[in-house]
């Protein structure tokens, strides 16, 4: 009987080598998170010993954290992958950070529009993700195979049903595609098989001592203090957290938590109740932030 993990494995790798050749010009987008460490597995395994036959592309919003930056660069160096860094300048130019969390502008123009930028700007026809159905309700709604219309806009109405896992790669003109490998593992399973496969992941998945400011009810990590926008009586203290998921700095809560090692975290996820998205500052308003409005817009 096929194991759990191998059968999750095998429909990944699958879905990588259909997306290489069913394409003229792929990309993997590379976000430096878990599920895209484990991406980058995938992929380095599915065309072994040849070398990937598609770029990494990261969406830079300048607002990172500083580890995740020095991971990137590494990782990307030891698969000897081509890395794409890509920054939407018109909005760094007009100074928009990510402190009005409010404003759906930062969001807009430094993640969705540099994305349809970088995809446009090189050619490419699909982009190739770490998305998983259980992360959110908009993303349970995406097929393996995800078409996108000119724009990069997605209409859930209108995908393309996926008989027997076969991949339809047609594209109309104008059209291109996003292509979730891991869209039926869990948070469990990515964790399950980096503890298996001995994936490398960011530092700051494991819990230790940082600075940190509880803000709107969500523990904010202050990783650079220059540029922290602290407000009237906010002061940052050490605690003992970690994340569950990576985005930009000011807006992505941590959690409060003991586990230093991958066991420690499959163990506490036994008892968690809350979506692994749930730090996310631009996710916990409904209306204009909400993912599925954003994903319509062309966001990942």
């Amino acid at each position: 009987m096929i194991a759990h993990l191998d059968r999750l494995e095998s429909e990944a790798i699958h879905a990588l080598r259909e997306a290489a050749i069913g394409f003229a010009r792929p990309a993997m987008l590379y976000s430096v998170g878990k599920d895209s460490s484990v991406l980058l597995h995938l992929a380095l395994k599915a065309f072994h010993p040849a070398p990937l036959p598609f770029p990494l592309l990261h969406i830079d919003t300048t607002w990172k954290f500083r580890e995740m930056y020095a991971f990137r660069d590494r990782m990307a160096a030891a698969a000897g992958a081509r890395l794409i860094v890509h920054v939407n300048e018109e909005g760094r130019q007009l100074g928009l950070t990510p402190f009005e969390a409010g404003d759906p502008g930062y969001i807009d123009v430094m993640k969705t529009q540099a994305l349809r930028q970088a995809l446009a700007l090189h050619g490419f026809d699909a982009a190739i993700a770490g998305a998983r159905r259980d992360e959110e309700p908009a993303r349970a709604k995406e097929r393996m195979f995800s078409i996108r219309q000119p724009g990069q806009r997605w209409d859930p109405k209108s995908q393309r049903p996926e008989f027997w896992r076969l991949a339809n790669c047609r594209l109309a003109m104008g059209q291109s595609m996003r292509v979730f490998p891991l869209s039926n593992w869990t948070e469990r399973d990515v964790w399950q098989y980096v503890r298996r496969e001995g994936i490398a992941v960011v530092p700051l998945y494991f819990a230790c001592n940082r600075p940190v400011v509880e803000r709107d009810g969500r523990l904010i990590v202050v990783d650079e203090p220059e540029r922290m926008a602290l407000r009237p009586g906010e002061t940052a203290t050490p605690r003992q957290v970690r994340f569950r998921t990576l985005g930009c700095w000011p807006l992505t809560g941590a959690i409060a938590s003991q586990a230093t090692s991958v066991e420690a975290i499959l163990a506490e996820l036994e008892d968690a109740r809350l979506s692994e998205r749930h730090g996310r500052v631009i996710h916990g308003d409904a209306g204009a932030s909400s993912l599925e409005i954003m994903k319509r817009d062309g966001y990942f």
